[in-house]
């Protein structure tokens, strides 16, 4: 019999071949609200939810019986509480790897936008105005990279073998640099001082928010572009407003907000009023092949819940395991 599962509507319709085809999951679609998912949760009578990056706080993991899953539809998971699922015996798993190649392919695109002003161009031009701009070749340009996790390795190698740049990366440990990195350090201010674009791939967390802060935006030359496919609360935004609005640093590319959709932190610091940011709304991952990856990873590990092969899952919280008495090895 097929095991139900909820599916918030979002992710639903980014997926939805995938979860109308499968035979062995019965998939509905359920509010991306926590209420209205919560309610859904108890109405169906389901054990499994697949969620999006919305942040769930209380009434979810009230609705869902001991022994359920919380499948992160994606890599970043900083919108599930992990202490409050491992308390209630909930399991919760994200997608890691499945987006790598999807996010970093629009990071660099985004660079590539930033480098010959492509998005101010195309208003002008649509606006009546000819104004041609002179942008920069990536081939011998500098980039930083914060975080050498998958994407950002993913990133640097693009960078590196597509475009010729120098790429330097901030580990939080000493390592050797890996592949298509020339140089890594441990030093936030010698990663950037030499840069000319810097891209942020760290995970969003209580000890990384607000991470880039005004002084970290002070560290960076005034001709450098800062570009965000990685979470936007990792990112003061007041300070990178200022930063711009003052010619601190040269522009900004920025696919994540620390509230989506979109709403200024303070309502005179408002990006979209800048001539030098480009902005998206969170559509780094979006591509059918990382959709369908992602919810084929979701399912795969509400499937091995069920079967009780707990150690191939991407568990999240493995202290709830032994809550539950299972063993993840």
């Amino acid at each position: 019999m097929p095991i139900p599962v909820l599916v918030t509507d979002a992710e639903y319709r980014r997926a939805e071949d995938l979860f109308r085809e499968v035979e062995d999951f019965d998939c509905a679609v359920a509010p991306s609200d926590e209420a209205g998912l919560a309610a859904a949760i108890r109405a169906a009578g389901v054990r499994h939810v697949i969620v999006g990056h919305q942040k769930y706080e209380g009434p979810l993991y009230d609705a869902l019986p001991r022994g359920g899953v919380i499948a992160r539809f994606g890599v970043g998971h900083d919108g599930v509480d992990k202490n409050k699922a491992t308390e209630r015996g909930l399991i919760c798993t994200n997608a890691p790897g499945v987006l790598d190649q999807s996010v970093a392919e629009f990071t660099v695109l985004m660079l590539g936008a930033a480098s010959r002003h492509l998005a101010a161009m195309d208003a002008d031009l649509r606006a009546g105005r000819w104004q041609p701009r002179t942008g920069v070749e990536l081939a011998g340009r500098t980039l930083a990279i914060l975080g050498l996790g998958r994407i950002g390795r993913a990133v640097a190698r693009i960078a590196s073998r597509g475009f010729d740049m120098r790429v330097v990366g901030l580990v939080r440990r000493e390592m050797a640099p890996p592949p298509d990195v020339d140089v890594v350090t441990t030093d936030y201010e010698t990663a950037v001082r030499d840069a000319d674009f810097v891209s942020l791939h760290v995970p969003s967390s209580p000890e990384t928010h607000h991470y880039m802060s005004a002084a970290r935006f002070a560290a960076m030359p005034r001709h450098a572009w800062f570009i965000n496919t990685a979470r936007g609360a990792v990112v003061d935004e007041a300070a990178l407003y200022d930063a711009l609005a003052e010619g601190r640093i040269a522009g900004a590319a920025l696919d994540v907000f620390d509230r989506e959709p979109y709403v200024p932190v303070d309502p005179e610091r408002d990006l979209r009023k800048l001539p030098n940011v480009l902005l998206t709304p969170h559509v780094g991952s979006a591509t059918p092949q990382a959709n369908r990856a992602m919810g084929s990873r979701a399912l795969q590990n509400i499937r091995l819940a069920v079967e009780g092969r707990y150690a191939e899952m991407d568990v999240l919280n493995p202290d709830v395991l032994e809550r539950l008495g299972v063993s993840g090895r």
